[in-house]
């Protein structure tokens, strides 16, 4: 389909079951001055739907300028059009897809993110990205815990931690640029990124000027080195025209309303994505600096990795507590929930409250300890992965 062209910008595009999975669950869109990369989550009936749901909201509601504030409402109109689909009984619970949307108007670029498509510049011959990966494996590599390279291979590296679909609440990540003639801007799935490294896809496409031929080669390369995952590319050159195209996944989606609902923090991977979720809901109290502390999350690791997540440190002294359970808290106590572990804390207060009582000596509260609502971080391994709710 071809609607009205913008001076000043030329695109091509390509989306690629890729050669391990039996559908694509990717779509994409290409309608002046708007460029979209939605990678469904979820499985077939699914995945595909959400990102077809998304693609769709985006052509309807995002607007025909580079408008931070108006894109990042209509990233959130798509996100509760996919949650609003669940309930409507379209596609799964389990569906989300993650969404990187630009729009290129003059020398201005405002894209919008969520999950772990990218965006990229390549300005001469630096290429640069633009966002930031939501997604375990983005934080382990901040956290100094492994290089990119390890991440290609990593049993988790499927593991984002936003998505569409997956909370009411969700929010894009917003970049604005000015850009210059000669600039491209890359968006792609991680079917790209995760199979091909920055360095190769900076030399693609100094090797490819035009942008069709360079999505192409992209995708080729992907393909070439696996193609575990689908592929989808956007390449766009600042200095030619914008035509429209819009292109969902290869196989044919079928939708009635548009709308959705999802769980949780969306965690790809199966058995890790349920431990993660069950770590969530968890809690323990354990000792630390000599008072009881409580965690949200799992005192043993989960498939090798920690989960756990500091809420607050009480006023509880270990010392003001009967031998027994000071030992088990140098251990750790496990609790199914927080609301548990907390009914054990007061407890624990009232038995330190009393021997307090019984030596003479009045007890101190602090006021911060029974609020249980700081948030700390979560650690993942030896690092962080910041709050998570």
């Amino acid at each position: 389909m071809i609607i009205p062209e913008i001076k000043g910008v030329r695109v091509g595009g390509r989306t690629d079951v890729g050669c391990v999975r039996p559908h694509n669950e990717d779509s994409m869109l290409i309608q002046a001055p708007l460029l979209v990369v939605a990678d469904g989550v979820g499985g077939q009936e699914a995945g595909e739907i959400a990102s077809h749901i998304a693609v769709e909201t985006l052509a309807k509601a995002a607007p025909e300028f580079a408008d931070a504030e108006q894109l990042a409402a209509a990233v959130r109109q798509a996100n509760m059009a996919i949650i609003k689909g669940v309930e409507s009984g379209i596609g799964k619970p389990t569906m989300a897809t993650t969404v990187t949307a630009a729009i290129i108007d003059g020398s201005n670029l405002v894209v919008a993110q969520v999950g772990d498509s990218r965006a990229y510049i390549l300005r001469g011959k630096n290429l640069s990205r633009v966002t930031r990966d939501h997604s375990l494996m983005e934080a382990l590599i901040e956290s100094g815990q492994i290089t990119e390279e390890e991440a290609r291979t990593h049993p988790n590296r499927s593991v984002i931690t936003r998505a569409l679909g997956s909370d009411p609440g969700t929010e894009p990540d917003i970049y604005e640029l000015a850009v210059n003639d000669g600039d491209r801007v890359l968006l792609c799935s991680d079917g790209l990124h995760g199979m091909v490294d920055d360095a190769r896809i900076h030399d693609i496409l100094l090797a490819n000027p035009d942008p069709q031929e360079a999505a192409d080669a992209l995708v080729e390369e992907a393909r070439a080195n696996g193609g575990h995952d689908n592929i989808t590319v956007i390449v766009a050159n600042i200095g030619s025209t914008l035509s429209a195209i819009k292109v969902t996944s290869n196989r044919k989606v079928r939708i009635g309303i548009i709308s959705a609902i999802a769980a949780v923090v969306i965690l790809i991977g199966g058995i890790f994505g349920g431990s993660y979720l069950y770590a969530r809901s968890s809690a323990y109290l354990i000792a630390e600096d000599g008072y009881v502390a409580l965690y949200k999350g799992r005192l043993e690791p989960v498939l090798g990795m920690e989960l756990s997540w500091f809420q607050y440190k009480s006023s509880v002294d270990i010392d003001d507590l009967p031998d027994m359970t000071s030992e088990k808290l140098v251990e750790g106590i496990q609790f199914d929930s927080k609301e548990d572990a907390e009914s054990a804390l007061e407890d624990y207060r009232e038995q330190a409250d009393e021997a307090i009582s019984q030596r003479g000596i009045p007890g101190v509260k602090n006021p911060s300890a029974s609020t249980g609502n700081q948030t700390g971080n979560a650690t993942v391994g030896q690092g962080s992965v910041g709050s998570a709710n």
